[in-house]
């Protein structure tokens, strides 16, 4: 029997282990929909906005084994989804991508969502395809799932004609995947290069970011043996166990927290892994050129671009730190870091103390919200965020230990990116808690994929941070500006929200119901049920990376400017 190119795609897509697809179906995609609700191992998920199923297919290449698959309609379809799509694109995030396309086969113009496509895409894509024909198509998805995986991951584009889907081929037989996935052959000079670098330092100092998400085991044999600090970027924050003795923290430079800023002001050499030295995970630059940087990656594109490397060191983050390690090991080490874990401690300890003061009764404080998240979530739960205040706090308050088990938006740093990607990440880890903390200006961008957890079972539990402002941008105006500049937002009743999309309500008002309030989210999401758990937050007290990013941007400006930033500031915050 011969076979449209719609049943063909499908089964390729099954023989990739792709395993949900995200989207909503339409007249471009009835036929690849039509094929997908006949296959035993995909399940199609029908989602609220093709944002959102952007947000989810990242999501399943971040927490499982899967990579994500987005199946859209053309040019709305796209449009829509782009903000997930550059999302994973900026991430280095595997994600199939399948459009529909208009019929080239009729000779007319001006047909229903007919523009060109593959531009559009090209900016935030790996690689982008047209399919031709419907003996293409099993090669071009091998192709694309190939290159979505090597070298730096990311997502790639695959637009396949609605008369392709719609047709028989002569094909009859779908060829097996071969996996191809290229990545850099290892320097075995510089990896000795490296380790005399480390021998040599006084004080080395381990920077990591999402690229060495699978080489936890040898960052932690490489930090124990040199008693080396380590730090993360935001994405790679869950990379390195933060109850690890040596995890100073999130970020580098003035915006980290006490026990990062403060250690790292000693460095006489810095290996970074999987990083790029982003605006974020340096606090807007807020960093001297690091001393005898090692940076590892394996995109030789990031070398360099901010910061001077002394070795660069294309490859895999996992197969070079092993590669270091072997020679590291029988090393000698004698370096003045030998102290280094205590004092760590003691300023991590006392910079979460100062969270913790008296126990307000009309708002949540934030460190005795994330003080019962880091005694009772369990090291096995995946925490989501979003793109706001809420997200540094959690950088700086909550205590991740399992690789890839926190995922936020970074340098794409898109809102709405949470509550879908929870729903996501529980779909595909129906076994783990999902724990989904979000801001309320941005559970309003993609709120109602809330539908979604309720229509296909899922349970994450979702935490608003609720002030009533766009949180971050309103301190960032307020510190200089003392004027929130249209960063309050409306009034949403989250009640009502909940009951809209069928989850499960509670109101988090105060720092003495956290405790029992908590406990019945987790009991709810035990049971199969979604929940929002509306939380009136206390955003008065600033991060450090706040702080740090607020006095980093003033620093740079000129003379001038400067003064008259300051007196603008002084002037507002004692005359108004």
């Amino acid at each position: 029997m011969k076979l449209t190119g719609a049943q063909i795609a499908v089964k390729a897509l099954e023989n990739l282990g792709i395993k949900y697809t995200f989207g909503i179906p339409g007249t471009h995609t009835t036929e690849i929909y039509d094929a997908l609700t006949h296959s035993k191992q995909i399940e199609p998920i029908l989602v609220a906005h093709e944002a959102g199923g952007a947000f989810m297919a990242d999501a399943i290449s971040r927490t499982s084994d899967s990579v994500g698959c987005l199946m859209i309609v053309p040019a709305a379809g796209l449009t829509h989804a782009l903000s997930g799509i550059g999302e994973a694109y900026l991430a280095g995030i595997p994600m199939i991508v399948i459009s529909g396309g208009i019929r080239r086969d009729t000779g007319k113009h001006y047909q229903l969502h007919q523009i060109d496509m593959q531009p559009i895409a090209k900016n935030v894509t790996k690689a982008q395809y047209l399919i031709e024909k419907s003996e293409d198509i099993p090669a071009i998805l091998y192709e694309a799932y190939n290159v979505a995986l090597s070298g730096e991951p990311g997502p790639v584009f695959v637009e396949i004609p609605v008369e392709i889907m719609m047709f028989s081929s002569d094909l009859k037989e779908i060829p097996a995947y071969v996996p191809n996935i290229i990545r850099p052959s290892l320097d075995k000079t510089k990896i000795s290069q490296a380790v005399e670098l480390l021998k040599a330092a006084k004080n080395p100092y381990l920077f990591l970011g999402w690229g060495a998400k699978d080489a936890q085991e040898y960052s932690i044999k490489i930090a124990e043996k040199l008693q080396a600090p380590v730090s993360v970027t935001m994405q790679g924050k869950s990379v390195f166990p933060n109850n690890h003795s040596l995890f100073a923290g999130c970020f580098l430079g003035k915006s980290a927290q006490p026990s990062g800023r403060e250690t790292f002001k000693k460095h006489d050499a810095l290996l970074a892994v999987g990083c790029r030295f982003s605006e974020i995970s340096t606090g807007s630059y807020g960093i001297e050129a690091p001393k005898n940087l090692i940076h590892i990656d394996i995109n030789k594109e990031v070398f360099d671009k901010n910061y001077p490397t002394t070795l660069a060191i294309e490859g895999d983050a996992t197969e070079v730190l092993k590669a270091i390690w072997e020679e590291l090991k029988d090393v000698e080490i004698s370096n003045d870091n030998t102290q280094i874990a205590g004092k760590i401690q003691q300023l991590k300890t006392d910079y979460f103390n100062e969270w913790l003061g008296k126990k307000q009764n009309d708002k949540v404080s934030p460190g005795y919200f994330f003080d019962y998240l880091n005694k009772h979530a369990g090291d096995d739960s995946i925490v989501v965020l979003d793109d706001g205040n809420h997200t540094f706090l959690a950088c700086e308050l909550l205590t991740t230990v399992k690789p890839g088990h926190l995922i936020s938006p970074t340098d794409f740093n898109c809102m709405g990116y949470c509550i879908p990607a929870a729903i996501a990440a529980k779909l595909a880890n129906p076994e783990k808690r999902v724990i989904a903390i979000t801001g309320d200006g941005a559970s309003q961008m993609t709120g109602l994929e809330l539908i979604t957890a309720k229509t296909y079972d899922v349970a994450p539990i979702v935490c608003v941070f609720n002030d009533g402002e766009l949180g971050q941008i309103a301190q960032f105006q307020e510190i200089p500006l003392k004027i929130k500049a249209n960063s309050i937002i409306g009034h949403l009743n989250f009640e009502g929200l909940a009951l809209a999309t069928g989850c499960e309500y509670l109101h988090l008002g105060n720092d003495n119901q956290i405790d029992g309030i908590m406990q019945t989210a987790f009991e709810f999401a035990n049971k199969g049920k979604a929940v929002l758990v509306d939380v009136t937050i206390d955003y008065s007290k600033k991060t450090a990376f706040t702080k740090g990013v607020v006095k980093t941007n003033l620093s740079r400006f000129p003379l001038g400017e400067k003064i008259r930033f300051i007196a603008r500031a002084v002037k507002r915050h004692t005359i108004g």
